[in-house]
């Protein structure tokens, strides 16, 4: 909900930190301010995607897209998406009132695209193992990262629950969604 000069002085603050940690940061949806910060990673929605120029997005590494179907995958895939969130999967307070798509929808968008899909909407200790036994890529967190009590143990608890193959780099934390 931020006016695109908050955005930007934000971002900058963000991108700062995180270059000076060595952090990956994907910013979302104003690619102007993007380019203008030398973000070299963009996550849009579909409808920002559809209307990217060429010339932004050669300014870009990374482009994300947020994606809700099959087709709305293949979409993103075609119009140069080098990766894809897609959900919601789970219930979220995000989307409150709006049951999540389940496990089988991710699964269809995972099989149907080669970009890595990461899972959005309820991700959390208890639903993380699923996802990634399902196909994703890791797992979008926000709401129970930004309500918890504890964000290390929460961590921890996403840690303990993952396969043996999961990585902390597979927790895609979110500020900020579509």
């Amino acid at each position: 909900d931020l006016s695109p000069a908050e955005y930007k002085a934000l971002a900058a603050q963000v991108l700062s930190l995180c270059r000076r940690y060595d952090v990956p940061c994907i910013l979302h949806t104003f690619v102007d301010i993007a380019r203008e910060l030398g973000a070299g990673a963009i996550h849009l929605p579909l409808p920002v995607l559809r209307e990217l120029s060429p010339e932004d997005k050669a300014a870009f590494q990374t482009i994300g897209a947020s994606c809700h179907s099959v087709a709305e995958a293949l979409e993103a895939q075609a119009l140069g998406a080098t990766y894809l969130t897609a959900g919601h999967v789970f219930e979220t307070t995000c989307k409150a009132g709006l049951p999540g798509r389940g496990l089988d929808f991710f699964r269809r968008v995972c099989a149907a695209v080669s970009l890595p899909v990461w899972a959005i909407g309820g991700i959390g200790p208890e639903t993380l193992a699923s996802v990634l036994a399902a196909g994703a890529r890791g797992g979008c967190v926000r709401s129970g990262l930004m309500t918890c009590p504890d964000p290390k143990s929460y961590l921890t608890q996403c840690e303990e629950a993952r396969p043996m193959t999961f990585q902390r780099e597979q927790l895609l934390l979110y500020a900020v969604t579509d």
